[in-house]
């Protein structure tokens, strides 16, 4: 195996940056993989440090656009929440990391990648899943779920001995995942459900109590289920999310707390915003109600608890994923329209809808003079209606 290439999903923290050294050690020449999705972060610093650490390259790839239009926009439309709270921005990220590894490996020559994911989480298996999905003939390696180092503590002595640089010390008592799409906040004082999230905990939003004390009002606007518009103004979708991350954030809106089962078979105390995300989200259903017919509502609706499960569980490359979105892009073809809605302290809620494919019918609805409803007909479809439940 000696002087064979493994291509490592690195971020530059402590885990990542003692795997370089320890596959190092066991023969192989690592090349550092950074995928930005969106996570606000230097990578200038993280590069010079997997260098140090000892890889031989380190490969940094935007894929913000990417991540917006290929992953979180067939989530949006499909109307993907895992388990009513979770909008899963770090599972939609993982994929599309996967897939840049396997590129990756391909293009630098590599028979292996590397992760710095644990075994008791999801991660592992949204990327090794995938991976195998893609590429089954690469061989995955996962130094952090395989090796001596128990603790934080050992990495530290192990980087110390050999020098490797570590990044500065955290300044969260959490560990943390963001990127475009939200923000995950889990462990340290809320790993005891019965204790109210820390204030310290919340990365992004304002408390809703101290939020702005006036309400404010945007419009999203929907061309066949894409946002292609926020309050008049056309956007790409990476610039109106990041837009409406910004607006949220200032009323406290997106913020989810919930005991969430995880993959592997634990439940687990999660904290998540997700501003851009749950306004979006609002719309979107807001506007396919005003669009849809009950019965496709229905199945969607349905179809959308799978298809967060799907994403959850890491079977984003599937048949089963790629049929769920072709039903999706054909129901979306409707989904053209503008809505409006309030922000306030924490909540987000549609006050304005309008589509040039509009189902509601003013004359049918309405208890004024001009009404096109024929009500002796009523009589009849309750007749009808009920026949199989009245006793003979």
């Amino acid at each position: 195996m000696k002087n064979q290439k493994v291509v490592l999903a690195y971020s530059g923290g402590l885990d990542t940056s003692v795997c370089i050294r320890w596959l190092q050690e066991r023969g192989w020449r690592v090349i550092a993989y950074c995928a930005d999705v969106g996570q606000g972060e230097n990578f200038r610093p993280v590069r010079e440090r997997g260098l140090k650490c000892g890889a031989e390259k380190v490969i940094i790839q935007n894929l913000r656009k990417e991540f917006a239009r290929e992953f979180i926009l067939p989530s949006l439309q499909a109307g993907a929440i895992y388990q009513e709270k979770y909008l899963l921005a770090t599972a939609l990220s993982r994929p599309l990391i996967a897939r840049g590894l396997a590129q990756a490996a391909r293009q630098n020559g590599a028979i292996a990648v590397a992760h710095g994911c644990t075994g008791k989480g999801n991660d592992q298996v949204r990327i090794e899943v995938s991976l195998k999905i893609m590429n089954p003939r690469l061989q995955v390696l996962a130094p952090v779920r395989d090796w001596e180092l128990t603790s934080r503590q050992a990495e530290i002595a192990y980087a110390k001995e050999r020098r490797i640089p570590i990044p500065p010390k955290k300044k969260s008592r959490y560990s943390l995942d963001q990127n475009l799409w939200g923000v995950s906040i889990e462990s340290g004082p809320l790993e005891d459900p019965w204790e109210p999230p820390p204030a310290d905990c919340y990365q992004w939003t304002v408390d809703p109590a101290k939020a702005a004390a006036r309400p404010e009002e945007v419009r999203v606007e929907f061309l066949q289920g894409v946002p292609i518009a926020l309050n008049g103004r056309k956007l790409e979708l990476v610039e109106l999310i990041e837009r409406l991350n910004k607006t949220g954030i200032r009323h406290g809106v997106g913020r989810s707390d919930m005991i969430e089962d995880r993959l592997v078979g634990i439940k687990s105390r999660e904290i998540y915003e997700a501003p851009a995300a749950w306004v979006l989200h609002t719309a979107l259903r807001e506007l396919e109600q005003l669009t849809l017919d009950r019965e496709t509502l229905a199945f969607k609706a349905a179809a959308a608890q799978r298809y967060a499960r799907l994403v959850y569980d890491g079977l984003w490359f599937t048949e089963l994923k790629a049929g769920l979105d072709a039903f999706t892009e054909q129901v979306m073809r409707r989904v053209t329209g503008t809505i409006q809605l309030r922000l306030f302290r924490g909540t987000c809620v549609p006050v304005g809808r309008k589509s040039p494919n509009s189902r509601y019918a003013k004359g049918l609805a309405t208890y004024e003079g001009k009404d096109d409803f024929d009500q002796k007909a009523a009589a009849g479809f309750i007749q009808l209606f009920g026949l199989p439940y009245t006793p003979r």
